[in-house]
């Protein structure tokens, strides 16, 4: 892969870059998405600009509402565990934007975990699902996280029948899917059902900028959205309504042959070209889902400083020369040099995609062993 700087698509105009004065850059952006400032974007990158989240239709229906709550029962029922005390709830905690504000979670026996919670504020309008990508289904992200041993340290099947056993949650299945029978299928649909309602309310305040409120954004958070559209060129892979391309990319944290190591997207498709890819995050309640990275070892300032450096130098020694597995980081992590203004303004703008806090208490579960 070269490394070459790549040319952007778009050149700025100087009297739009950062630099631009507050009611230039408020008179611009009060204007149609369509007509905001060209963005800066390498050559081969989609202009998929910034927008609010579109929640998919619902099933309002009797039965989906029922799916909805059986899923949210499960989804806090520590008693599925191997032991008995992990939930998925214990690694994503809705007043923690459904992280769980570790750099990484505790696993089973307390041990840590390699990775960083993700988020699941709209997980349900992603494309893939772990930070390598390894589940294509909600569905899927659930029965693996369950027969992992060192998370949920259990079975599928062990969670059905521990489900099976209780009479409470057998009403439950009959009221989401007709007949009782507790099976796996369904178990791993209701949880995906409960977790697909964790949508964007645009309560931000730039969700509430988009939607025509201009003074929602502050001087310092419109002079950092510009900047994330331009000079900081974030837009490469934080676009769309979920600030994400859905790809996956090197940054130059694989730290490859260290003692954090992390080998990401390869482990899933043993393409060198894979090696240290981790899947771009969605920016979305960014003020409640720190730490961040894969590993979660960085603040915000501290991630904000390692881009305006261009990120690690990741260069292989004299015995790594024909390693066909050393890391290449992306092209399209190039030094952005900004200034200590810019940085504190680009803070400012990502701070105001946190939404309000909403809790999400825990149910009341039914008993097991009384079927």
């Amino acid at each position: 892969m070269s490394c070459a700087r790549p040319e952007p698509t778009t050149r700025v105009d100087p009297a739009l870059t950062p630099a631009a004065t507050e009611p230039a850059l408020r008179e611009l952006y009060s204007r149609p998405r369509a007509e905001w400032p060209a963005p800066t974007l390498d050559v081969g990158i989609e202009h998929r600009e910034l927008g609010l989240v579109v929640p998919p239709p619902r099933d309002t229906s009797p039965t989906a509402r029922a799916r909805e709550d059986l899923g949210q029962l499960l989804f806090f029922d520590a008693r599925l565990s191997g032991t008995g005390q992990m939930s998925c709830a214990s690694c994503h905690d809705a007043e923690l934007g459904f992280g769980d504000g570790r750099a990484t979670s505790f696993g089973h026996g307390g041990l840590a975990l390699a990775r960083n919670a993700p988020s699941l504020w709209n997980t349900g309008l992603r494309t893939s699902w772990f930070w390598d990508g390894r589940a294509a289904s909600l569905e899927d992200q659930a029965a693996l996280v369950l027969g992992n041993a060192q998370e949920m340290h259990t079975s599928v099947e062990s969670a059905v029948t521990a489900v099976a056993s209780s009479r409470g949650y057998r009403e439950r299945f009959a009221a989401a899917y007709g007949d009782p029978e507790v099976t796996a299928a369904r178990m791993l649909s209701a949880l995906a059902s409960f977790e697909r309602t964790l949508v964007s309310d645009g309560s931000s305040d730039f969700d509430r900028f988009l939607a025509g409120d201009r003074e929602a954004l502050g001087d310092a958070e419109l002079r950092g959205l510009h900047l994330f559209r331009t000079k900081a060129r974030c837009l490469n892979c934080h676009n769309g309504p979920l600030f994400t391309d859905e790809q996956f990319h090197n940054l130059g944290l694989t730290y490859y042959g260290r003692e954090l190591e992390d080998l990401g997207r390869y482990r899933v498709t043993k393409e060198p070209a894979d090696v240290g890819r981790f899947r771009t995050p969605s920016l979305r309640n960014l003020g409640r889902t720190g730490p961040y990275m894969h590993n979660g070892l960085f603040e915000l300032e501290g991630v904000i400083n390692m881009y305006s450096a261009g990120m690690p130098r990741i260069e292989p020694s004299a015995a790594q020369q024909d390693d066909p597995l050393f890391p290449r980081k992306s092209p399209l992590v190039q030094r952005l040099d900004l200034d200590a203004q810019e940085k504190s303004d680009l803070a400012a703008f990502l701070r105001s995609l946190t939404e309000r806090k909403r809790r999400i208490r825990a149910p009341e579960l039914p008993p097991l062993g009384d079927a």
